[in-house]
């Protein structure tokens, strides 16, 4: 069973098309990845499932409740943590997640074990205002609020955006312990590091879906051999790779360049062209693809 059904959902701003027919289908109990940079339609797409804003075409499910006449229900049945931090500043940690558990008719005890492990981390913390708290235990205590009521679905709206790094693998090892409850969570995130953490996603550019799979089917469907290139004088040489005649793509990749070779089995003659430039311990060895080059590769074919 499906627990969100979208069909050619568009949606424009003026001139502006943020989603062009848009369609997928995430499975109950689905951990769904949305990738792609800021403007890609990801926070447009959360908006209508959660029933906040009408698509201008198509139609959406959530729990098999249509978003444009069930949205009361809909409401009750889901959590959502907005991209913007949207609790109450002026309000303590304890009395944010009290006053959300009265929101939806519950109590913090009558659900406390699903957020147990989350707000433990916050709970030392319980009686301070939540405008003098750090991001991570602002993330965290928003997570506590879209749970506090035991909802079917989760949307988690670019949930570790501006978080260091150490806080944003606990956050995901959490959503790790929220699916095992059951719960069916969609989350979108810039960082295509985070992909390989779903158990399907979606590439997203320009309000479209580039590709539908899982994150390994994505890597294993890379056209090309990659290569990674590292040496001395980094600019340099990625500067005398893009002249070499039998290059295809190159480009920085953190402390390496990934390089797509024409002749794709065969570097020994892109390494006798640097030695001729002066670069005498150049490395160049295969590697995996991660999902940014899956996803800079599909961009470029969709141009």
């Amino acid at each position: 069973m499906n627990s969100i059904n979208v069909r050619h959902i568009n949606k424009n701003y003026g001139g502006l098309k943020a989603l062009r027919d848009i369609s997928l289908e995430i499975n109950t109990g689905e951990l769904y990845g949305l990738i792609g940079p800021d403007g890609a339609g990801k926070t447009t797409l959360f908006r209508i499932l959660t029933t906040l804003i009408l698509a201008d075409k198509g139609d959406a499910t959530v729990c098999g409740m249509d978003v444009r006449k069930d949205w009361r229900e809909i409401r009750q049945i889901v959590g959502y943590m907005p991209g913007r931090f949207s609790l109450y500043q002026d309000l303590s940690i304890e009395e944010n997640l009290q006053f959300f558990a009265t929101v939806f008719k519950t109590t913090v005890q009558e659900n406390y074990d699903l957020i147990h492990d989350i707000y433990v981390q916050i709970e030392p913390f319980a009686k301070r205002r939540v405008s003098k708290l750090s991001g991570g235990m602002k993330q965290k205590l928003a997570l506590c609020c879209a749970l506090i009521h035991r909802p079917r679905v989760l949307f988690l709206d670019e949930p570790t955006t501006g978080v260091d790094p150490v806080s944003r693998k606990e956050f995901w090892d959490i959503l790790d312990r929220i699916k095992a409850q059951g719960i069916t969570i969609l989350v979108s995130t810039p960082y295509m590091d985070e992909a390989s953490r779903c158990d399907r996603i979606s590439l997203m550019r320009g309000g479209e879906l580039l590709q539908t799979d899982t994150p390994q089917n994505i890597q294993a469907a890379f056209p090309y051999q990659l290569w990674a290139v590292r040496g001395e004088n980094m600019y340099g040489l990625l500067r005398d790779i893009r002249t070499y005649e039998d290059t295809y793509s190159c480009y920085a990749f953190g402390d390496t360049h990934h390089l797509i070779l024409k002749n794709e089995t065969d570097t020994s003659a892109l390494l006798a062209f640097l030695e001729k430039r002066g670069y005498a311990s150049v490395d160049i060895h295969p590697m995996t693809p991660t999902i940014e080059d899956c996803f800079m590769e599909f961009e470029k074919e969709d141009k």
